[in-house]
């Protein structure tokens, strides 16, 4: 009989603002911004600190402010 064990971490999350307008933008950076959930200047999002969200945030760099969160 095999076991299974799970172990529950609390994953570190990235607060993401958008400080500048998606006006110029390409359409993938609209479709990264749209990804990570951002709608509107001064609109606030918490992510998960994946290797994903990060080059999602890399892409869009100059339009959003990101804080480490938790």
């Amino acid at each position: 009989m095999a076991t299974t064990t799970t172990t529950t971490t609390t994953a570190a999350t990235l607060t993401v603002t958008q400080h500048r307008s998606k006006n110029g933008a390409n359409a993938k950076q609209l479709d990264t911004l749209r990804s990570l959930g951002l709608r509107r200047i001064g609109h606030t999002v918490e992510v998960k600190d994946t290797e994903q969200a990060r080059g999602m945030l890399h892409a869009v760099r100059h339009l959003v402010e990101v804080k480490e969160g938790k």
